[in-house]
């Protein structure tokens, strides 16, 4: 019965999200988001949109993982990471002021092909992950609740995903966002007062809770999250392109707005994670088995639908981003329709192939992408909030730094790796890397800038 439902929920989502798509649209609506009479997106159009493709269904369950493991220390790490939207909104106000029209745009001025290329490789393995990354829980979630076709789920989702992201690109990406964000919001609100309103229900046990494995790691994974977030969502194109559709007020509201309403998201779906292990319910399909234990089925359908809802809209919004990097930005394809929606076609592929050949832990997506984006912190500091010059070979050695320390976190199990790394566990060894790849990038950087 509940396989029953779950489809017919997740047909209904695709069916509203065609329905809100724009019957046509032209090269500029599709690569650049405007309206059918040239009308930029307003600021909550904009709000929304944010949030929804950045509480994507990895985020909700990588807070309530995280909460369940190390308690309210794990979801407080998780959430700082949507204190993005803040340095996001910083970073994109001094691109604007400084005339540049995309972070590409200031790199290639200041760093030439090589340094664009560089970035735009470490943009392109994010887009990768997130579609990866938001196919796989849709997996889980059916393996979860039907036994089993997720792989058939996976793939039935990415040719709709795919259906209505290449009707009308970036403009079909904002209208669904906002159509898929009230979904859920409702379906979410109603399940969180549910569990709020529930008699085993303690707010200061909440907000006290330790975690089943003790909260020491995450505080070291907030450590850790203050570390890369001002890099992090340089390295996002989902949100650096909304940071250039509309004027600068507009925009920079939107920034804000955004990054409260993710927060309290994030917060309150870490709670669900917190709240299994204050119940000692044991760990079970990155807790989806867990809450389907846990709560009454209608609770449990409504968690399911909020993270289809989330999986769906990163979806589209990845793909926009991604037909936006390869046709705007590297020119591998002519400016059309056609063109777009190849790229597009491409990218899920890839993502597919990813998604059924690889690894089910989440939350290495986001470190392993977080540790490649911090690259951008020295270079963005220096260079363009203090207008300093920037030498190519510094650029380089930073950008290299953070690829190695990617790469170190990635195949932190290697014995060659292995023996680089201090002892301890996986969350502090990426601690140590990400301090190494920051104090170097910094170091770099200082010793090739000079006044402009």
């Amino acid at each position: 019965m509940q396989t029953t439902v779950l489809i017919l929920m997740l047909l209904g989502i695709v069916a509203l999200s065609l329905a809100a798509a724009p019957r046509r649209v032209g090269a500029e609506g599709f690569y650049s988001g405007r309206s059918s009479t040239g009308q930029a997106p307003g600021l909550w159009v904009l709000v929304l949109s944010q949030v929804t493709t950045w509480i994507f269904a990895r985020s909700l369950m990588n807070a309530a993982i995280l909460g369940y493991y190390y308690g309210m220390a794990g979801t407080l790490a998780y959430a700082a990471y949507y204190g993005s939207f803040l340095s996001g909104g910083y970073i994109v106000g001094h691109l604007r002021r400084q005339g540049a029209r995309s972070v590409q745009h200031w790199l290639s001025d200041n760093f030439g092909m090589a340094g664009a290329g560089c970035y735009n490789l470490v943009i392109g393995l994010r887009l990768l992950s997130e579609v990866f990354a938001n196919l796989l829980v849709v997996g889980l979630i059916f393996d979860a609740v039907a036994g089993g076709g997720g792989t058939l789920a996976i793939i039935f989702v990415s040719v709709l995903g795919l259906a209505y992201s290449a009707w009308g690109g970036l403009s079909a990406a904002l209208r669904t966002d906002v159509v898929q964000m009230m979904l859920f919001l409702v379906a979410f609100g109603i399940a969180f007062i549910a569990l709020v309103l529930s008699p085993g229900f303690s707010p200061l046990a909440v907000v006290t809770a330790p975690g089943v494995a003790g909260s020491w790691n995450g505080w070291v994974l907030l450590a850790v999250a203050a570390l890369q977030v001002f890099s992090y969502p340089a390295h996002d194109p989902v949100m650096m392109d909304r940071g250039f559709l509309a004027d600068a007020r507009t925009t920079r509201r939107s920034f804000l707005h955004a990054f409260w309403i993710s927060t309290l998201c994030i917060l309150a779906f870490g709670v669900f994670g917190i709240q299994a292990g204050l119940a000692g319910a044991e760990y079970e399909g990155q807790l989806i088995g867990t809450w389907s234990a846990m709560f009454p089925p209608w609770i449990f359908m409504l968690l399911m639908v909020s993270l289809l809802v989330s999986a769906l809209s990163t979806l589209d919004s990845a793909l926009a981003s991604s037909a936006r990097l390869a046709v705007e930005e590297l020119g591998l394809a002519a400016r059309s329709l056609t063109g777009g929606r190849a790229v597009m076609a491409v990218v899920m592929a890839a993502g597919l192939a990813l998604t059924l050949w690889g690894n089910a832990t989440l939350f290495d997506a986001v470190a392993v992408s977080g540790t490649a984006s911090m690259f951008l912190s020295p270079v963005l500091v220096v260079g363009l909030v203090l207008r300093r010059q920037v030498a190519l070979w510094a650029y380089l050695v930073a950008w290299c730094a953070a690829m190695a320390g990617a790469f170190a976190y990635f195949a932190r199990d290697w014995p060659g790796i292995a023996a680089l790394l201090p002892e301890g566990h996986k969350y502090e060894q990426l601690l140590v890397i990400c301090t190494v790849v920051l104090v170097t990038g910094f170091a770099a950087v200082l010793a090739g800038a000079r006044k402009g």
